[in-house]
């Protein structure tokens, strides 16, 4: 079996990891990725120290089943140099964390050869899958025209663009993607005001990031809504066993399907069984989105030990379970949810204590403000006018730090994916990405269509890997 993998960056790594584990073979593996950046993808390229790894080692791991994976690879000297004292864990760069996605490809790309296959890694773009003429799978072209056979595809290509919803691409002084922030940073003056559009992870990573380079000027968030990501709590080892796969598949056979109210039975038994109230804790919840930011980010911020479980059952199954459980809702049930998408990004993807304290010291200290209710940011001679609810605001800098919408279909994929579409080989979900139309191609990653209204984080795309893994197995053998 020829398998081809479109995209070298955490997808790939985890489905190499997990096709790996399989028994079957020889065959062969075939990775196509132009980057020079192989396994890291656009998030954990080399940057700047002060851009780290959001989560603790426990969800990072890129190997499917085993929490502790990336935390081995660690190892104890580096984890204690990079210790959050606050959080507890160790939270380290994040083109760290890419030298473990490449460690972890490389090593499964050895044992498959240990086992007969044959691997290639090939520098160039697929800009197209059609149908070949006298094979019987399908045929991959690259940007120099080469043609590639396959028996099996699977499309790795990432998330989507960062959306210009200002229409200011092109205006001296705008910023439209700010990865890698250290050359974004190296173009902003230091005493430049910089408007940052955003106010979730990567609008955090940009104000620590101008912060840790000496930045004098002022910088403000823009947004519509103004939240801020939530803070992470100290990890308690807790496990969940209501809110977990076993226990959704069990209401789904039972009731013949998931539904939300049975969703938020099952958080409520688990917070019931550590003596927590499910009323309180879902309108803590729901107060964010009107109380005051710096105000929550303290109190966030003196709460990262606090003993409950509630935000940390949450957050962690997320991820976990909540991909599965996603799929087997209603469509009036995802359509509530997608109401509260801010709110459900803020608390399933917070940032870590120590990115917090950076900002709250900022807030205090004047430098740093917020400024939500944004309609509109204007280029003017000289730089940039932001017009909200609050009144205008000038900017000589604007960096657009709104993540791309899940489901999205990379600008650099485009052509592939309109190829497949073209060729019947895949077909758009309602809600967005790329669903299969046969059993040669699968998508992992946030491209999946049908996938939950939050972007994948690594233990999602771990997942998908080895479900990926496990069809193509299948295909091997049967």
């Amino acid at each position: 079996m020829r398998i081809a993998i479109i995209g070298g960056g955490a997808a790939a790594a985890g489905l190499l990891d997990s096709l790996a584990a399989g028994e079957a073979g020889p065959g062969e593996v075939t990775v196509f990725e132009p980057s020079a950046h192989l396994w890291r993808g656009r998030p954990y390229a080399p940057d700047l120290d002060s851009v780290l790894v959001n989560a603790p080692p426990a969800i990072m791991s890129i190997r499917h089943g085993d929490p502790g994976h990336y935390a081995a690879w660690l190892g104890p000297e580096r984890a204690a140099a990079h210790l959050d004292g606050l959080l507890g864990q160790p939270l380290v760069p994040r083109a760290l964390y890419g030298d473990y996605l490449a460690d972890t490809a490389e090593a499964a790309l050895a044992a498959l050869r240990g086992r007969g296959w044959r691997t290639r890694v090939v520098a160039a773009r697929v800009v197209a899958v059609t149908r070949s003429g006298g094979d019987p799978g399908p045929a991959l072209r690259t940007e120099d025209g080469r043609e590639h056979p396959a028996d099996q595809v699977v499309l790795c290509v990432g998330g989507g663009t960062p959306q210009d919803h200002y229409g200011l691409d092109g205006a001296p002084g705008f910023v439209g993607d700010p990865y890698p922030l250290a050359r974004t940073r190296g173009h902003i003056p230091a005493g430049a005001h910089v408007a940052v559009i955003g106010s979730g992870l990567t609008a955090v990573d940009v104000v620590v990031s101008l912060a840790a380079g000496g930045h004098a000027g002022r910088i403000t968030l823009v947004s519509r809504s103004g939240l801020l990501p939530h803070v992470w709590q100290r990890p308690l080892g807790h496990r969940p066993v209501h809110v977990t796969a076993a226990r959704v598949a069990a209401l789904s056979r039972a009731d013949g399907g998931v539904t939300l109210a049975g969703l938020a039975g099952l958080l409520r038994a688990e917070l019931a069984e550590a003596g927590e109230d499910f009323a309180d804790f879902t309108a803590e919840l729901l107060a964010a989105g009107s109380e005051e930011p710096v105000r929550r980010l303290r109190r966030q911020l003196d709460a990262v030990g606090d003993p409950r479980i509630g935000r940390r059952v949450l957050q962690e199954t997320a991820h976990t379970v909540g991909p599965h459980a996603w799929r087997l809702l209603p469509e009036p049930d995802r359509d509530r949810l997608r109401g509260h998408f801010r709110l459900a990004t803020s608390v399933a993807s917070p940032m870590v204590p120590v990115n917090a304290a950076a900002l709250l010291r900022l807030f205090e200290s004047g430098q740093l403000a917020m400024a939500a209710g944004v309609r509109k940011i204007e280029a003017v001679a000289g730089g940039f006018l932001v017009r909200g609810d609050g009144g205008d605001l000038a900017a000589d800098v604007v960096v657009n730090a709104v993540n791309p919408p899940p489901q999205a279909v990379p600008r650099a994929a485009e052509p592939l994916v309109t190829s497949l579409l073209a060729g019947g080989m895949a077909t758009l979900h309602p809600s967005g990405g790329l669903v299969p139309a046969g059993p040669r191609l699968h998508v992992v990653g946030d491209l999946a269509g049908g996938g939950p209204f939050i972007t994948s984080g690594i233990p999602g795309v771990a997942a998908a890997g080895a479900r990926a893994a496990r069809e193509l197995w299948a295909a091997h053998t049967g």
